[in-house]
Parts: C-alpha cells; structure tokens; sequence
C-alpha cells in the first residue's frame, strides 16, 4: 500500500490531534512537524521530525499533504496562501464571515503553483455546513437552525482571560433545552441569538481583583457576551484544573419542514465530542486522504467539503463501499 505522507504545521492541541488521527489510518503516515518554536524544544508522540516552519520548502518532495494547524485569527490567513503555494493543504479557517475572502486568497495561490486545497474542514464549518446543504436540498420548504454545545469556546475563553483582573477562565456554550424542544416539535420559531444559546463563564480572578467589575465587564462584552444571557462564575485555580480542563464541544443541526400540505418532517444530525480538537483533527485528516486523491487527478484550486465526493473521504474502494455500506 503506498501510503500518504503528512506533514503537520503548528503542534497545539490541534496539532497533536491530528498527530493522533494519521496514527490511527492504515492508508498515511506522518513525515513531520513544523514549528515556529524552537524545534529543540518540542518532542513529538509519534517520534518524527520537528522542523521549523520557515525550513518547510526543502520538504516539498517528501509531503504529499500538509495540514494546516494554526488559529483563524492570525495564523491562517497568512499560512493558507503560503502553503497552498507550496504544498496540497487542509485547513480549518472557521472565521464564517471570512470564508469567501480566505478561499479567494487560497484558490489563487493554489491554482497559480498547481496545488489543490481543502479549507475550512471540520465540523462547524465542515460536517454541520454539508448537512445543512443536504437538509435544505431535501426539504426546501422549511427552516434550519443550528444549536452548539454544551462545549468549550476556545475564541469566548480566550476573550475572558483577556478582561483586566481575570488570571484564568473558560467558558460554555450551551443550547437553551426549551429553543431546541420547539424546534423538534415542529413549531419553526423565529429565534434571537439570546433565544438560542447561553453563555456560562468559570473564572479564576487575581488576588484583591474586582470582581463586581469583571462580572460586568464580561457581560457586558460586545460581539462575545453582550447579546446572550452569561453566568459567571468565581473559581479558584485548583477548581479550573479539576473540573474544566478537558475539551468537549458538540452541537445539532436541525431542518423543520414540509412535504405535503399538512406533512411536518424534521431532519437532524448531532455531535457530542470528547475533545473538540480531536474531532476536526479527524476530519481535517479525512480530507487530506480526498486532497491527495484529487492531487492524482490533477484537479487544482481551493475546496470545500462541499465539492469533496464522499467516497474520497475513505480509504475503502468503490466496490467495498457499495458491499458494504449502501
């Protein structure tokens, strides 16, 4: 079996995911690891090379595909268009407004150097975006909702601990359990972003901090907390470490609709995940097997799982997939 050679790019927890996610596919394996970090300082699970980022082209023969691992922020917008010029890549961009700007940047850069590209895989954007596709193709008549948690927020954590006063913190999206009834009973809902979801923060505050203040500097955040009902919660460090280290996140897509005049149908497709970077390591890996298949074929430019067949994800052939999964 010749195998697919990966390389990874940043090794945080998406990194070591996806690390994880190579070890566990018959059909890859990982060539190496590429840091900005001091490369002495960084010692993989698996063993393979650590290299520093800027080392990267000498690789270009010995990668088939290098999945991106850096954040949406900052990261990707300058390392999608870079690797795409170098490189077949994955990425995961999950800024949603964004999205048509970074493809653009990416599918000329990837055209350009003969590349193809999959961006923002995952599964918000990525497997939730596919079933919305799906739910909205099969019941055009009807409404989509999309509900996240309970899970981790890496992007609303990170805003907390940046509130003066705060040492350290994490926060939960949570679904509201009566908006996410409604819609299963069929009632299509015209829904607020406070209707949907709350927002409950765990924070550890620096010793003689106001915390009065930094309760109502949180609440009060726009374009994180100001438009959602948020709890806040004073822990101590010990409390943080033992009960919210871990990583879970999850979510449902939900479509409510109709086939006939008086015909109610409700489609549905839910994650409950473990550890979120796990999870969209997994499909970032799932892509890179269908990245490769298209590198074959000579196909060019950025993609997303919208334009991926389905049977490029796996490694099975055609005629197993029809014995045993149609």
């Amino acid at each position: 079996m010749q195998r697919t050679r990966i390389g990874i790019v940043g090794y945080g927890n998406l990194g070591r995911g996806t690390e994880e996610a190579v070890r566990r596919q018959e059909d890859m394996e990982l060539v190496a690891v590429f840091t900005r970090r001091d490369p002495e300082h960084v010692k993989t699970a698996s063993g393979v090379p650590v290299v520093r980022v800027d080392e990267a082209d000498a690789w270009r023969d010995r990668i088939d595909v290098m999945i991106l691992c850096g954040g949406s922020a900052t990261d990707l917008p300058e390392q999608g268009p870079a690797f795409a010029a170098k490189f077949h890549t994955v990425d995961s961009f999950d800024t949603h407004a964004r999205i048509p700007e970074y493809f653009g940047a990416v599918d000329a850069a990837a055209r350009a150097s003969g590349h193809v590209s999959v961006i923002s895989a995952g599964w918000d954007p990525g497997l939730f975006s596919l079933n919305r596709l799906l739910f909205e193709a099969v019941l055009p008549r009807g409404e989509t909702y999309t509900f996240w948690g309970k899970g981790v927020s890496q992007g609303h954590s990170d805003a907390i601990r940046r509130v003066p006063g705060v040492k350290a913190g994490v926060q939960y999206t949570i679904p509201k359990e009566e908006a996410v009834n409604r819609v299963r009973a069929g009632e299509r809902p015209q829904l607020s972003t406070r209707d949907k979801h709350l927002r409950e923060c765990f924070v550890v505050a620096e010793e003689g901090a106001d915390k009065a203040r930094i309760e109502r500097d949180i609440v009060t955040m726009p374009h994180y907390f100001a438009d959602y009902d948020t709890v806040v919660h004073f822990i101590d460090e010990e409390e943080l470490r033992r009960n919210h280290s871990a990583m879970p996140h999850g979510g449902v897509v939900l479509r409510s609709g109709q086939t006939g005049e008086d015909t109610g149908q409700l489609m549905e497709f839910s994650l409950r995940l473990g550890s979120n970077p796990e999870f969209t390591a997994s499909v970032l890996v799932a892509c890179a097997r269908a990245v490769h298949r298209f590198a074959r074929e000579g196909v060019t430019g950025a993609k997303t799982m919208f334009d991926i067949p389905f049977a490029y994800l796996s490694p099975k052939s055609p005629e197993e997939l029809r014995a045993e999964l149609l």
